[in-house]
């Protein structure tokens, strides 16, 4: 639905897609998100750690929801779009028609996700030649992460994909082509990604070391030879073809485009926080740290030089913010751990009959459930006796360990919905303990974090916020606007548009602080000792790998 105040001038739309849906929305040159649709994409997991996409279906998604944000407005007062999207990778032949990334030969299936595993081998083999490159990723390279998908592609898929291939795209890219015609890629998604640097481009050594010459031979045609800013206009704007697509003016300028966390960051990280009393008050950006928590958690963390932290991806120059060293920590699973323990629970259909019968989602149920059953005490002590390590998906940072599996200490013959509830607790605290380890890394590593600027479906929970900010003793500052990453998007679209000088004056324009969460700092005892066994837990598995190692030594 469309906001009933006055209408300014001037309006842009943010284009978002996350790993299961595409939202769009209409914003104004003061970041006020006039208008807003979600749809969802389809996901195929045709076995274990194997997740693919169609590029078809999501470019349908974003037409359909940017119809939805800009019917019934002027269409002369539309300036700018601006994408972002998951790091997926997108494979298009010759033709730039779909090519399948499976054994099924499925082309409409033609994007590997950017959480699929499936690239062990590969990014063990990557990692084990120690290239310079990889000191910009943390010192190790991801699975999550464009080269080792590549390989598996070359290795598994030579004749039906690798040597059919036409173009290799980021998920952002992709749409920002689909929008305008033109190959030129984000520097955002090809260094935050695909190794490239900013200073020194594409390392030939690279990609012959790891068995990839092939793409040196055409000049990087296949990946990118052309690099822009986020934010700078590309090609000619809109097509016409994608202009009636998406129901916007053709010619209108289209953004070059981010991944989506970073998106998030831009929405929230340079909001003007004046007379909210926040430590980062008259301190420079590089004292907040922008957490974008969703089925994933990205945690962004800007500087003006080059820092190197161990586990944590980055120095990337201008990722994010334009002149600045972006490092980003990460959790590969959050929202969607959240989900698996929830849903997963005995008492799951219980909980969900109480909520429906009470009109409440089942997490805000589960957190009055909570306050119930605390008694006299502050709801988070509740966990005790019950701890949670949350690598289900293995440990992006900062341990950077595929191989770490989730923990779960505590568990009694109890299976209602108190125990689920409990269980839900110690889940979201123990992600928030995983964040207050990352930012003690970045911390040990040169960064000086003060602040926590929070974005994402999870930011909705009040809970998950609260333990975020008691966990790391940090205050937690909310987005005015629910919609951060959408605002991030269009503030890429208001840049393109040239109605702002720079980057940074678009986010101090458009992100808006909203509601302040601050520390309960007499709970600090209680944390730091919840955090002592936190890091015991993964100290034991790695022991009990080792006893179980010698074993498998034995038999195999």
């Amino acid at each position: 639905m469309h906001s009933k105040k006055q209408t300014p001038e001037k309006y842009y739309v943010g284009i978002d897609v996350g790993s299961a849906s595409v939202r769009a929305a209409l914003v104004d040159g003061f970041g006020t998100v006039m208008a807003h649709a979600e749809q969802p994409i389809q996901i195929w997991e045709p076995q274990a750690e194997h997740y693919e996409q169609s590029s078809a279906d999501i470019w349908a998604a974003c037409c359909s929801v940017t119809k939805k944000v800009v019917s019934g407005v002027d269409a002369s007062r539309i300036r700018g779009v601006g994408f972002d999207a998951t790091c997926s990778l997108v494979v298009v032949d010759k033709q730039f028609q779909p090519l399948a990334v499976n054994c099924e030969g499925e082309n409409y299936r033609n994007v590997i996700m950017w959480m699929d595993h499936r690239a062990v081998s590969q990014v063990e083999r990557i990692n084990a030649t120690q290239h310079r490159v990889l000191s910009y990723v943390g010192g190790v390279m991801s699975v999550e992460m464009q080269p080792p998908k590549l390989l598996w592609i070359k290795e598994n898929l030579q004749e039906s994909c690798w040597e059919k291939a036409g173009h290799f795209f980021d998920l952002p890219d992709f749409l920002s082509w689909k929008a305008t015609g033109v190959t030129a890629r984000s520097l955002c998604t090809v260094v935050c990604k695909w190794t490239y640097t900013s200073d020194k481009g594409w390392d030939d050594s690279f990609w012959k070391m790891i068995g990839l010459e092939d793409l040196v031979e055409d000049k990087y045609e296949k990946i990118g030879n052309r690099i822009l800013s986020p934010g700078e206009s590309v090609g000619k704007g809109l097509t016409p073809e994608a202009a009636k697509d998406l129901g916007l003016p053709e010619g209108i300028a289209v953004a070059a485009s981010l991944i989506d966390a970073h998106a998030g960051g831009l929405g929230v990280i340079g909001a003007d926080v004046k007379g909210h009393n926040l430590p980062c008050e008259n301190q420079p950006i590089t004292s907040r740290v922008a957490m974008i928590c969703g089925t994933s958690s990205c945690h962004m963390g800007v500087s003006e030089t080059p820092i190197f932290v161990p586990g944590v991806w980055g120095p990337y120059f201008s990722a994010m913010v334009p002149g600045l060293w972006l490092n980003e920590g990460g959790q590969s699973a959050t929202g969607k751990l959240i989900d698996h323990v929830v849903r997963g629970h005995v008492a799951f259909p219980e909980l969900q009959a109480k909520a429906a019968a009470s009109a409440h989602s089942i997490y805000t149920y589960l957190n009055s459930h909570l306050d119930l059953i605390k008694k006299s005490l502050p709801v988070g002590f509740l966990t005790v006796d019950l701890h949670v390590w949350p690598d289900f998906h293995g440990n992006r940072s900062p341990l950077t360990d595929l191989t770490l599996k989730g923990m779960v200490v505590g568990l009694t013959l109890s299976q209602g919905l108190d125990e689920l509830a409990l269980i839900y607790l110690a889940t979201i605290q123990a992600i928030a303990l995983g964040t207050r380890h990352i930012l003690e890394t970045m911390q040990a590593a040169g960064h000086h974090i003060n602040t926590l600027f929070l974005c994402g479906g999870l930011s909705k929970n009040p809970l998950f916020v609260q333990m975020h900010a008691d966990i790391t003793g940090k205050p937690v500052v909310l987005s005015k606007e629910a919609e951060a990453v959408l605002v991030g998007a269009a503030i890429l679209g208001a840049c393109a548009s040239g109605d702002f000088a720079s980057i940074q004056e678009a986010m101090a324009k458009m992100g808006k602080v909203g509601r302040v969460v601050q520390p309960n700092h007499e709970h600090k005892r209680f944390y730091d000792k919840k955090y002592k066994v936190f890091l015991k837990l993964v100290e034991h598995q790695r022991e009990y790998r080792s006893i179980m190692d010698s074993f498998r030594s034995g038999v195999m």
